[in-house]
């Protein structure tokens, strides 16, 4: 892997779970405080699926943490319902989880508002962090009817697989697409912008 002086290094690497594992693994007390936290976490996402309402009320208090007005919150959760139908139908319908739904997603998201998935966090800033998280309420609102619109296409059509699903969210993405163009005419304002939730810069000392 390519270190900070820009060479590339032998590096042992591991993904989240197989990390986790080990560390469950180690017979050492400095551990505990880390497999104590892990079967707190567990405990907890037990509970969740018990009562999802748990889930919820979390991000919510999350949410609110960290500035989000309860209109913003509102928003945000109701597009994730939206996003959760649509997930359910690919899944239903061959699409497979992972680069299929990203393949979708970004179709959708670069039909209605112009640039990718990933051109839209690097205008916003991003790197690692949810883009959903630091859109805009009027983001947030276009992209659930744009995925709303798909689902319904889809479902009216009854796409089956990638190609007739690309169709699908091609048209969907569209329909948010002209009521973004529409809603831009009339304030002059644009939809996409650069604004999100980030903490501000702390000044360098010299």
């Amino acid at each position: 892997m390519k270190a900070a002086d820009g060479k590339n290094y032998l590096t042992d690497v591991a993904d989240p779970e197989t990390i986790l594992r080990l560390v469950q693994s180690v017979p050492s007390p400095k551990a505990e405080p880390i497999k104590l936290w892990l079967a707190k976490v567990g405990y907890e996402r037990i509970k969740e699926i018990a009562d999802p309402e748990i889930s919820l009320n979390r991000a919510r208090d999350y949410w609110k943490k960290y500035g989000r007005s309860e209109k913003w919150i509102q928003q945000r959760m109701l597009g994730q319902e939206t996003r959760n139908k649509l997930t359910d139908y690919w899944r239903n319908h061959d699409i497979k989880e992972g680069d299929e739904f990203a393949i979708l997603t970004n179709l959708i998201h670069q039909e209605w508002t112009g640039i990718s998935v990933k051109d839209h966090k690097s205008l916003k800033g991003l790197k690692t962090q949810n883009l959903r998280d630091h859109m805009s309420e009027a983001e947030l609102i276009f992209t659930a009817l744009a995925e709303l619109s798909t689902r319904q296409i889809a479902e009216t059509i009854k796409a089956t697989g990638l190609i007739e699903n690309k169709d699908a969210s091609r048209k969907g993405g569209k329909i948010a697409k002209n009521a973004r163009l529409e809603l831009e005419k009339k304030t002059g304002k644009s939809v996409v912008s650069s604004n999100n939730f980030l903490p501000p810069e702390k000044k360098k000392l010299k």
